[in-house]
């Protein structure tokens, strides 16, 4: 790929974000790919060892802050007219409940997400908990066989808080993947279709 078809895809993919930020990014893009290129690299090889548009076009758009995206798109291009205005006024009624009814589902979501990434660790925390209780009963137990058996008993809730402990991990690492992906949905809805990751 050349250089021109890198930046025309480039600024393909971002031109929903704010055109100083474009240009900025562009130029950051062209600069690069002129260092590379004084380093001995040819036009194709710069440009590859650059990386995909795609994945750059992703990542500047998860580092954007939602705001700019929001006030790069809904900044009008023109004043509204005085019947675009009568109707935003006369559909108050209906938009505002259903924006704020959009809000409440997605913070619901979020709420019910991470009640369960708490409950998991609650889960975890009771059972070393359970052991550690267990094992100074065992210890201090005055017969030696159910002692021994309470001792058994606490590696076992010790085994299973170490089994509990890497499913929470792995729990909280896909919440916080499910909540990075929602956010980059979100994002891209304020992009043009054709821009849309």
């Amino acid at each position: 790929m050349t250089r021109q078809e890198f930046l025309f895809r480039l600024q393909q993919g971002l031109s929903g974000l704010p055109q100083a930020d474009v240009e900025e990014r562009l130029a950051f893009y062209s600069e690069m790919i002129d260092d590379r290129m004084e380093d001995g690299l040819s036009e194709a090889e710069a440009v590859a060892q650059i990386g995909p548009v795609e994945e750059i076009v992703a990542q500047i758009v998860a580092e954007t802050p939602l705001t700019k995206l929001v006030r790069a798109r809904m900044a009008p291009a023109k004043r509204l007219q005085t019947w675009q205005i009568v109707l935003l006024i006369l559909g108050f009624p209906l938009w505002l409940p259903l924006l704020i009814a959009g809000f409440a589902v997605l913070l619901a979501v979020y709420i019910v997400i991470f009640s369960v990434i708490v409950s998991l660790w609650g889960v975890d925390l009771s059972l070393v908990l359970s052991a550690l209780g267990v094992w100074a009963a065992g210890i201090l137990a005055f017969n030696r066989v159910p002692g021994l058996l309470m001792l058994g008993g606490g590696f076992i809730l010790a085994g299973l808080s170490i089994f509990v402990f890497f499913g929470c991990r792995a729990a909280t690492r896909g919440a916080m993947l499910l909540t990075s992906r929602i956010a980059l949905g979100v994002k891209s809805l304020f992009l043009n279709k054709e821009e849309r990751l």
